[in-house]
């Protein structure tokens, strides 16, 4: 039985989000007024197996002449245009706490998930699914031993419109000195909730959606993915293992095989829904690396998706959600409902 109110599923509400601690706006009634805004034909995705232009297939040459190997499975290299440098001179400037800015130490790299080039996560198979999850975990471990790196950011943009300039499927990593924001507001979060109950934020908020039911999207033996209660994006997802582990390296192979299993089906689910290519930005939030007290942590992937309604129907924030707080008219039950049916 849900705990949820029948008037807030219908009336506007604010939802507390705590894992970031802020508040964002909900307006289920909104979905009544008719939709005037952008549309655009979805087309279909075909790609060839391997394309000769593109810069990640295996074989082919990238900037400055280097060429990729001619990998059969994964294939990890430092991005040739990285956001953040290892070998930088430390400097700084502070005015008088107006002008602040420091020197950002860092390492970006690139997976290929796949020598084909027309494959994607939904597309690929569980055991080359199983290796991906494994190179997340060596490359978290690896660049996480670093000492001048203190987190380390696992992500994926898919799709042109969530700035994915190659088809080819690949994500990133971005290792840097400091964590930055959004996982500090998540750490301090999880370590606030620690101190005052003695449990886990994401353990005991997991068990309370697995009583609820009605947010979740699909699940096995070690993972589950569900929209949050607390979702910003239209149809956002959040994967949580249901054991307490801060990163995926300390997953043993039941686990890894059980989040490749879900990401696999989750986005086949987005991909059956609102038809391919599904676009979306994905990051797992790991413990950082930093050497301190982290034990509160709890391993999560967020999937952040533009889609509101269908494929030609995207919802970025604008006016009120940049200026005062995020808001969404499609319910967390409703956008749950719908991936869950698609996941069949």
């Amino acid at each position: 039985m849900s705990i949820l109110p029948g008037p807030l599923r219908t009336a506007p509400h604010r939802r507390f989000d705590p894992l970031q601690g802020r508040w964002l706006v909900v307006s289920p009634q909104r979905l009544e007024r008719p939709w005037q805004g952008q549309e655009e034909e979805a087309a279909p995705e075909e790609l060839p197996a391997h394309d000769p232009a593109c810069y990640l297939c295996p074989g082919n040459e990238r900037a400055a002449g280097r060429r990729n190997p001619a990998y059969d499975g994964t294939f990890v290299f430092d991005n040739d245009f990285a956001a953040l440098l290892p070998d930088i001179e430390p400097v700084s400037v502070q005015h008088r706490g107006l002008l602040v800015a420091r020197s950002e130490r860092g390492v970006c790299r690139v997976l290929c998930f796949s020598p084909r080039h027309d494959l994607r996560l939904a597309r690929m198979d569980p055991a080359s699914l199983r290796r991906v999850v494994d190179v997340w975990a060596e490359q978290y471990e690896e660049l996480g031993a670093r000492d001048d790196i203190a987190h380390v950011q696992v992500f994926e943009n898919r799709g042109a419109m969530m700035g994915a300039s190659n088809a080819h499927p690949h994500g990133q990593l971005w290792a840097q000195e400091h964590i930055p924001d959004e996982v500090v507001r998540e750490d301090e979060r999880q370590q606030g909730y620690q101190g005052r109950g003695g449990t886990c934020l994401l353990c005991d908020y997991l068990a309370v959606e697995l009583v609820e039911e009605e947010r979740l999207v699909v699940s096995n033996d070690a993972f589950v993915a569900l929209v949050p209660f607390w979702a910003v994006w239209p149809f956002e997802t959040l994967v949580l293992p249901r054991c307490h582990v801060g990163s995926i390296s300390r997953l043993d192979g039941r686990q890894r095989d059980g989040l490749a299993d879900i990401l696999r089906r989750l986005t086949r689910g987005y991909d059956a829904l609102f038809g391919v290519p599904f676009p979306y930005s994905m990051g797992v939030h790991q413990s950082p690396t930093d050497g301190r007290d982290h034990r509160a942590w709890h391993l999560h992937a967020h999937f952040y998706p533009p889609l509101l309604r269908s494929a030609s129907v995207r919802k970025f924030m604008v006016g009120y959600e940049l200026l005062g707080q995020p808001q969404r008219d499609v319910t967390a039950e409703a956008a749950a409902e719908r991936l869950r049916a698609s996941t069949l």
